[in-house]
């Protein structure tokens, strides 16, 4: 009873405070039939804050995205169901779920009788605009008795997870000689020579199983040896992300740290679905996501759950300390890079070994669409100078094209490398 008093809405708490003041008003005055009203003001409120007690009505709710994982520009769907149990009649209950503004308005629902024999299902649309790990919820009801007297709330169901992942763009094409690293075929090596089959073989260890012993190695080297069974070899291509807050401009989905993302999305899905292993780290070369060339759809899920839940970093530099390709190819998206962070990329790449980059024009998502910065010329510059295959990307730049024009350079940088041997 306490807390159904606890309740009462503005309109309940008014016309408990007139029957009080009316009642007073009546002893004052010895007017019998104003106390009557009096009475049946005050009581109107206590009575519907006791019905409400005594309703006892309880509220269930479950939650379902449909699906749990979706692109940027893509639209899911939120299906409530929505449940009571009580021994008497419920009143009107008004539904808000908790919906962040990156995935659209925040839906409100009014049920005015809600059955107790059965479910009541409602849906609503979710548009999201960016990138995330977004969380919808919480589901809050509030109920309120036919008079609008009275009205309390409750929390139903907490938070659910949406993954937003980054658009994916259908790319085309592959640099030639791509997956290999020093600009030989990528394609899978399963032997070597006049039909032998390239084996290879290492000491015997305790347990080994007798039937991998390679004869022939072990008379010609007098200690037994055994094959190792390996999988035939793949090229592979690391995917560099510069993902530094300072290297990147603009905000929300046009920024350009999100045009970065969803280009190294597509290329790492294109590559891997080609047969190729994709190793994807970021400006210091730690690794974000790593997926062979043979897997099944849930490795290009491996890629976008890292994607989705990238935040910009904080370091100003870029700073490796090592080859972040580890000798194979490299495809680098970066932004705003200075001379000391070209010298850090280019320091641990032999020359020999592909790399190429599309190099963000970020100020051009700072506002200045038609003049392109001469720090990003610079930067190009350099980065050809060390042997690296560039293209700058502008907002404007369509990322089909952008790859297009990559695969050239990294076709053409492979010729020369040829031609100079």
């Amino acid at each position: 009873m306490l807390r159904a008093l606890s309740g009462l809405t503005t309109r309940g708490r008014c016309l408990l405070a007139a029957g009080i003041a009316a009642a007073v008003c009546s002893l004052v005055l010895n007017e019998r039939d104003l106390l009557r009203v009096a009475i049946f003001v005050v009581a109107l409120p206590l009575l519907v804050a006791a019905f409400i007690s005594a309703t006892r009505l309880r509220l269930g709710a479950a939650r379902a995205l449909r699906p749990e994982r979706v692109a940027v520009g893509a639209s899911s769907e939120v299906h409530l169901e929505l449940w009571r149990s009580g021994r008497l009649p419920g009143g009107e209950v008004l539904l808000e779920d908790g919906v962040p503004y990156a995935l659209g308005s925040r839906p409100r629902f009014v049920v005015e009788r809600l059955p107790h024999d059965r479910r009541v299902l409602l849906r609503y649309p979710l548009q999201p605009v960016m990138r995330g790990i977004q969380q919808v919820g919480p589901l809050r009801a509030t109920i309120t008795d036919p008079f609008g007297l009275c009205e309390f709330e409750r929390e139903l169901i907490g938070h659910s997870r949406l993954v937003v992942v980054p658009r994916v763009v259908a790319l085309w094409g592959l640099p030639g000689g791509s997956g290999a690293g020093a600009g030989d075929d990528g394609t899978v090596r399963l032997h070597a020579g006049q039909g032998e089959p390239d084996v290879i073989v290492r000491h015997y260890r305790t347990g080994d199983d007798m039937r991998k012993v390679h004869w022939r190695s072990t008379a010609r080297r007098d200690e037994i040896m055994v094959r190792v069974e390996e999988r035939p070899w793949r090229g592979g291509t690391t995917v560099l992300l510069d993902h530094r807050a300072a290297a990147h401009h603009g905000t929300g989905p046009a920024a350009s740290l999100e045009w970065a993302v969803s280009f190294a999305a597509s290329v790492s899905l294109h590559l891997r679905r080609s047969g190729h292993r994709v190793r994807l780290v970021n400006e210091h070369g730690l690794t974000l996501a790593d997926a062979p060339g043979d897997g099944g759809e849930g490795y290009d899920n491996v890629v976008l759950d890292a994607l989705a839940a990238l935040q910009p970093a904080h370091q100003r530099d870029i700073t490796l300390g090592h080859d972040p390709a580890e000798g194979q190819e490299l495809i680098a998206v970066l932004g705003t890079v200075s001379a000391e962070s070209v010298h850090e990329l280019s320091r641990y790449r032999r020359r020999g070994v592909r790399s190429l980059a599309v190099l963000l024009d970020t100020p051009a998502w700072a506002g200045t669409p038609d003049q392109r910065a001469a720090a990003t010329e610079d930067s190009a510059e350099l980065l050809r100078a060390a042997g690296w295959g560039v293209v700058i990307a502008s907002p404007q730049s369509s990322m089909p094209q952008v790859w297009s024009d990559l695969c050239r350079t990294g076709s053409n940088r492979g010729a020369l490398i040829g031609g100079a041997r």
